[in-house]
């Protein structure tokens, strides 16, 4: 099915979280994306692509049961899993992931998509009608690749890959639809707190690729045990920091990863989400 076809007017803001190199983060973005939406006071559901992985999917079925443990109402988005493993290169699947959004859109001011770590049919698709597209990036010319080649002497970009080159045509083709030009967003996880000669190296190819590319770079998540800790709770950093919540007595390293997502999130400009107030609690944006 082509882009045009499978782009209707929605009122829903759709946030699409893609890389097709597995282990850059994206569930955990995701997850962190949608539940501080619904604490700003949206009303959100989420999607999983990867119905192979299921991470995402995965995600929220630990917070379900870690909010039945603890007796604390954490905010479950609606969740849906669809994915390849069911409908393998079948149109059978972009029809029911398009009715999916579609109904979605119907109750839900934002709905966050989980894609998989590969190419196909429906993460195409649903970078075709995403507003918002985030692609969480390891600081690593291994990981760079996924985006874009380099020179092996000189470090400097010589090219596009096939998953920078699709979602540049899926932005171009939806702005020509329906007007609309997705803000691109490039998340550098697992920057090392001190400067080195790779971080630079890898600052200045993304920041050249963000020229040809017209997408933003931000700063995303340092490589933190805490957010590998939250996961078999179905926690997040943006939840509060209480002994019940979490299971166990807040640390520095719970504050320290809830300021990081805090500074994330602001840099994403996400309309409806805003920052933590004095009290650590987050808000509905007033403007």
């Amino acid at each position: 099915m082509s882009v045009q076809e499978e782009t209707p007017s929605r009122s829903a803001h759709i946030i699409v979280v893609g890389n097709e190199k597995g282990g850059s983060g994206k569930s955990t973005v995701a997850m962190h994306v949608a539940v501080a939406l619904i604490k700003s006071g949206q009303s959100v559901a989420t999607i999983d692509l990867d119905s192979r992985q299921r991470s995402f999917t995965q995600y929220m079925e630990n917070r379900r049961a870690w909010a039945a443990h603890v007796g604390r109402d954490l905010q479950i988005p609606q969740h849906l899993c669809i994915g390849d493993k069911d409908f393998p290169k079948d149109a059978t699947g972009c029809e029911a992931l398009a009715d999916a959004v579609d109904g979605l859109a119907q109750a839900h001011g934002f709905i966050v998509v989980d894609t998989s770590g590969h190419d196909s049919d429906l993460s195409r698709l649903a970078h075709s009608i995403a507003d918002t597209i985030v692609t969480p990036l390891n600081d690593s010319f291994v990981d760079f690749g996924v985006l874009g080649t380099v020179d092996p002497e000189t470090f400097g970009v010589t090219g596009t890959s096939h998953y920078a080159e699709m979602v540049d045509a899926a932005r171009h083709q939806r702005r020509q639809i329906d007007n609309v030009f997705p803000d691109w967003i490039v998340l550098r996880n697992r920057l090392s707190s001190l400067g080195s000669r790779n971080k630079r190296l890898v600052g200045e190819a993304l920041a050249d690729l963000a020229q040809r590319l017209d997408f933003r770079c931000i700063d995303g998540l340092a490589e933190r045990l805490i957010f590998r800790e939250f996961y078999p709770r179905g926690l997040t950093a943006v939840d509060d920091l209480d002994e019940i919540t979490l299971g166990t007595r807040p640390t520095m390293s719970h504050v320290t990863a809830r300021l990081e997502m805090e500074n994330l999130l602001s840099s994403m400009r996400l309309n409806g989400v805003a920052v933590a107030s004095e009290t650590g609690g987050f808000n509905r944006d007033a403007a």
